[in-house]
């Protein structure tokens, strides 16, 4: 028995076999809801890297899956015990789905309870995501939207928003300081470009490619460095705009094999490095840590308080997203193409609602 007034087919992208093209066909909606469910009807979705992870079946995800774990839409069921929601609101969805509740990190901070280690799972990593008409989502980790905050703004939040936001909470920064962003140029570096500039921070943007060196200037970067230079010069150029010392702390978001080292090397004495890539290592050298005794630190996401936070702050300062939009679920295969061409500047996103996406414009004055 499905939901009241919910079709019983959808249209989705799943993985189906690793390391294999998405699976796009018409598959049953969802039937039911857990107590604190959402079910959103969905507008717009996007392409992360760890999707990629997804895919080749490093994340353990049980097959078939909906991919896409960045997904935001508009709530029309909702399950028994949800309070902070109705139908109608604007939702981006939480990846955490049914903490546990009873474990150290649940009952703990509130900025540790979804590093819960019982947790059923992540949307669009081991639960159903977002590359679907339909996608549940736990309420309890979800955000509502702000007005002035579009469909296709708020998608890539749902991750690489509060991923580099969140490494940058961590950070502990205060305006005038300096951050590097390595990797400046990509998803989540070109967002925190502009949370960096916003928090009054002096921002150095390294990147490998010349697309990203070109989005972190034009989005505020004071400084940026082609990492393709080598190690040594990337170091002297970064010592050049920061008085000697190298930067305050650095957020390393590109997965390349030697970005940690790297982020490292252009941080001052005693500074701190937060590592938000995930490669399969991550190596620095010892002296790096010995000698100049800089401080690394993992950032996973980011608590609920903190994603409505971001959101808050995107409406306010007017944070925009740099979007390769694709219109239809049928039209993710050319996404993929895109992503893996290294060509792609910003998110890929793909439009679900096409109409709605229409009607927002519209209501924005938005050709």
């Amino acid at each position: 028995m499905g939901i009241d007034g919910i079709p019983g087919k959808m249209l989705a992208a799943q993985v189906v076999e690793f390391n294999k093209p998405y699976k796009i066909h018409t598959i049953p909606t969802p039937t039911s809801l857990s107590k604190h469910d959402l079910l959103l009807k969905v507008k717009v979705a996007s392409l992360c890297h760890t999707d990629g992870m997804v895919s080749s079946g490093i994340m353990g995800t049980q097959l078939p899956c909906i991919a896409s774990h960045e997904g935001c839409g508009e709530v029309v069921a909702l399950g028994s015990s949800v309070k902070d929601f109705k139908k109608g609101d604007r939702v981006m969805a939480g990846l955490p789905m049914h903490r546990c509740g009873y474990c150290t990190d649940c009952l703990g901070p509130d900025e540790l309870k979804h590093y819960c280690p019982n947790i059923k799972g992540h949307v669009g990593v081991t639960t159903d995501g977002a590359f679907a008409d339909y996608m549940v989502v736990d309420s309890r980790e979800s955000s509502k939207i702000p007005d002035k905050v579009a469909y296709e703004t708020a998608a890539p939040m749902a991750c690489a928003g509060i991923t580099v936001w969140g490494g940058l909470v961590r950070a502990g920064l205060k305006a005038g300081e300096t951050v590097a962003l390595v990797g400046a140029g990509g998803g989540l570096g070109h967002l925190g470009c502009q949370f960096a500039k916003a928090m009054g921070l002096q921002i150095v943007g390294i990147d490998a490619r010349d697309e990203g060196l070109e989005l972190a200037s034009s989005l505020g970067a004071h400084a940026v460095v082609d990492a393709r230079i080598g190690k040594e010069m990337v170091v002297e150029e970064v010592k050049k705009v920061t008085n000697g010392l190298g930067v305050d702390s650095t957020l390393v978001i590109s997965d390349a094999s030697d970005a940690a080292a790297l982020g490292c090397a252009i941080t001052k004495m005693h500074g701190l490095m937060i590592q938000i890539a995930q490669p399969p290592e991550v190596s620095i050298p010892f002296a790096e840590l010995i000698f100049r005794d800089i401080r690394v630190h993992g950032s996973l996401i980011g608590p609920r308080y903190e994603a409505q936070r971001m959101l808050e702050f995107v409406a306010e300062h007017n944070i925009t997203v740099k979007t390769n939009p694709f219109f239809g679920l049928e039209e993710i295969p050319h996404l993929v193409e895109l992503a893996h061409s290294g060509k792609m500047a910003g998110k890929g996103v793909v439009i679900v609602d096409e109409d709605e996406i229409k009607k927002e414009k519209k209501r924005r004055g938005i050709k």
